[in-house]
């Protein structure tokens, strides 16, 4: 799936990619103020959370509460390696058959399991987006 969408289309552009996951861990890669942390927050809308969303950059995982389901909302862009991430439990959440949706995943990379969803943001223009998703 490859979109390319204004801002202000975040919410139809989620739906869509809702539609076409096939897990329930989403990586997302992108530079910084590329937009993860507003699709995500639409993301956690959508799936139905009430909760506030925010980015976890200082508590590294944020817990959103669903009706019948939890989200995890890690940002790892302030660990240093895998063995820091194993030091707060990591692999707790992985394996919690919860929603797993992480920033910056590129350090944890080596402990990920075969199904996920890869999410590639692109800044275009000042207000145009482009959200690449990958299946594995």
């Amino acid at each position: 799936m490859d979109i390319t969408y204004e801002l202000n289309e975040v919410e139809s552009v989620v739906k869509r990619l809702i539609n076409n996951l096939t897990s329930k861990t989403l990586l997302f890669y992108g530079d910084m103020g590329v937009g993860k942390t507003t699709l995500i927050k639409a993301i956690a809308k959508t799936l139905g959370s009430k909760d506030q969303v925010s980015s976890p950059t200082f508590s590294i995982v944020n817990e959103y509460e669903l009706s019948n389901d939890k989200i995890y909302h890690f940002d790892l862009y302030r660990i240093k390696d895998l063995d820091e991430a194993y030091n707060f439990g990591i692999e707790d959440y992985l394996f919690s058959n919860h929603w797993i949706i992480i920033e910056w995943p590129e350090k944890i990379e080596a402990i990920l399991t075969d199904k996920i969803d890869v999410i590639e943001l692109k800044i275009e223009s000042k207000s145009k987006r482009n959200l690449k998703l990958n299946n594995r």
